[in-house]
């Protein structure tokens, strides 16, 4: 309904923003990517969305389009709230959150505060495809292919290492060399086991 607000800056906080549209103070929830990108001056133009419920009117506000449509996009995953997009909005932007959602990584959406392994599950289920036709395969980085780094813990753990003890060490022989092998994984994490 609302699309846009373009008006005078009253009031700024990193959870919400006050702006002035032809006479009228408009209370407008933001997350903190949207509050770290506001400029400091006193014109401004946010992107909105209103959510309208039986018992408020709430209206969110965006620095961005593509803040707005992620937002709109995990608003309609169910068990995803509005306070829980903002918040999910505010600890990655919405690159990141794209490309967590499209290499499904659960544990980088778990990552934020209030997000369980059921939710971030869902989330990845029910916006990967939609994430995928929004934004071009290409903008979306992949992440490395981690298949070398399984075989290799698997491997450790199959010697008798914990899994804990393993991925210390796997992860400090990827750090040097992205591109090893899995024997070559294996042995130098021998050497720091």
């Amino acid at each position: 309904m609302i699309e846009h607000l373009s008006g005078r800056l009253i009031e700024k906080h990193p959870t919400h923003l006050v702006i002035e549209c032809g006479g009228v103070g408009y209370f407008v929830n933001i997350s903190l990517n949207t509050y770290s990108s506001l400029p400091d001056q006193e014109q401004l133009r946010i992107f909105t969305h209103l959510q309208v419920r039986e018992d408020a009117h709430t209206l969110y506000g965006f620095f961005s389009l593509a803040e707005r449509e992620a937002f709109r996009l995990l608003i309609s995953v169910s068990g995803v709230g509005a306070s829980t997009a903002r918040t999910m909005l505010s600890s990655m932007t919405p690159a990141q959150l794209r490309d967590a959602i499209a290499s499904e990584d659960v544990p980088a959406i778990q990552a934020v505060k209030g997000i369980g392994a059921k939710t971030a599950q869902r989330v990845i289920l029910d916006l990967r495809d939609k994430i995928l036709k929004i934004y071009d395969i290409d903008e979306v980085s992949q992440k490395p292919d981690n298949t070398n780094k399984e075989e290799a813990l698997s491997a450790l753990e199959v010697l008798g290492f914990t899994r804990k003890q393993s991925e210390k060490a796997v992860d400090s022989v990827l750090r040097q060399d992205p591109s090893a092998s899995v024997e070559g994984i294996i042995k130098l994490a021998l050497k720091n086991l």
